[in-house]
């Protein structure tokens, strides 16, 4: 620490002491020791709490100093306001508020900036914050820039003393896309829940008349043993119309299915062999390429089945012209499996993907957006993730990754 203070009081205390002995000659030798001593305690003690004072007073400019610069780095929009007026905001704030310069803010009211059916709530907060200098916690608020734009902010406060005035400083965080999405979120399982009471009114429905067919087309079958063959067909196109009504009931609530352990080569290979005659008529070809080895997973067979069969019939259908239809099967992170299916058809506009999957909402001319959002109902409930990418004019790649068995559990069966 510096001693300049000392120094400076030493130098007054020795200057006065010299003039009381020029021109006060009353004084004695002894007086004026006396005097010098007192003086210099005086003198050393004022220097002292002098120097101590500049000290501090640096250190607190300091401290101020480095106080803005760590405000300024802060990612969250930080507001400061005395009496509701804003005093000081960071550069954050400045461009959540909506403006070009920090003075264009500094100086307005703080409520100028939340919404109207926010204000009330907001202003019982500063309140009760004045009064009880506990930290408010975080609430969300409506607020409007200066461009006029509305966001969706959550905000927590807390009294400060900031250049000699007990203010309040006041944390913004942009929760817009948050908001947007919880929304989004909130209309789609209201879209789902819609989605599910009607397949099961639909399934109940159809299913009961369709056992009177049955029925029916059994006793015909042996009543007319000539014509067995064609009622052989109706009754496997019936049992057809059976398994896509249980298609709908997958949607409706989650059925007692069975998981068991699966190869999924031999799974996706079985659903190549049942789309392949369609592919054909189509021109097209299927090839599927798979590392040597892949762990088992456990699934439900023919509800993952059905996943494949709606992905490899929206390639085909989505390649008029025909192409070629790869089929990849791959470790992921050793714990899971990728299976990877790529078409040369005409692609989805990028704006669309993220729509894909909600209820009614197709690309196709004559869909209806269910089978895709059956398929991520399936995928979902297996633990795993569906993803699409495309390209218009180039193709789609459709990408589903499902957990494979734990190493204990395929030795322990494998035993």
């Amino acid at each position: 620490m510096k001693k300049t203070g000392r120094i400076t009081c030493l130098g007054i205390a020795i200057i006065v002491e010299i003039i009381q002995f020029l021109f006060l000659s009353d004084f004695t030798k002894t007086d004026t020791i006396i005097h010098v001593l007192i003086l210099l305690i005086i003198a050393w003690m004022l220097g002292y709490l002098f120097d101590k004072m500049k000290f501090y007073i640096q250190r607190m400019n300091e401290s101020e100093k480095y106080y803005k610069q760590l405000i300024e780095t802060i990612p969250d929009a930080i507001v400061i306001h005395y009496q509701d007026i804003i005093i000081y905001v960071n550069e954050s704030g400045k461009n959540m508020l909506g403006a070009q310069k920090k003075e264009e803010v500094v100086g307005m009211c703080i409520y100028d900036f939340i919404n109207l059916n926010y204000k009330e709530i907001a202003k019982k907060r500063m309140d009760d914050l004045r009064r009880d200098h506990k930290t408010t916690n975080n609430v969300e608020q409506k607020l409007i820039r200066l461009d006029k734009k509305t966001i969706y902010i959550e905000i927590s406060s807390r009294s400060i003393i900031y250049e000699g005035k007990e203010a309040i400083l006041s944390v913004f965080k942009d929760i817009t896309d948050k908001k947007v999405e919880t929304e989004g979120l909130l209309q789609k399982s209201e879209k789902l829940a819609l989605v599910g009471q009607m397949a099961a009114g639909i399934a109940h429905e159809i299913r009961n008349p369709l056992t009177s067919i049955q029925g029916f087309i059994q006793l015909f079958k042996s009543k007319y043993p000539s014509d067995a063959e064609h009622f052989t067909l109706v009754l496997s196109e019936l049992e057809r119309i059976n398994l896509i009504v249980g298609e709908f009931l997958v949607l409706a609530k989650p059925t007692a299915v069975i998981f068991k352990e699966k190869a999924i080569n031999k799974l996706i290979q079985d659903v190549v062999t049942l789309t392949n005659t369609q592919a054909i008529m189509s021109n097209i070809q299927i090839f599927v390429e798979s590392e040597s080895y892949i762990p088992p997973i456990i699934c439900e067979e023919n509800q993952l089945k059905q996943v494949f069969i709606n992905i490899l019939k929206n390639s085909i259908e989505a390649m008029p012209n025909g192409g070629i239809i790869d089929v990849k099967i791959k470790l992921k992170e050793n714990d899971k499996v990728s299976i990877r299916i790529m078409d040369q058809g005409v692609g989805i506009p990028e704006n669309r993907i993220p729509t894909l999957g909600e209820p009614f909402y197709t690309t196709k001319e004559k869909g209806t957006g269910l089978g895709l959002m059956t398929s991520y109902t399936i995928i979902d409930r297996h633990e795993g993730e569906l993803k699409i990418s495309s390209k218009v004019n180039e193709g789609t790649t459709v990408e589903v990754i499902l957990p494979v068995c734990p190493p204990s559990t395929q030795t322990r069966q494998n035993q």
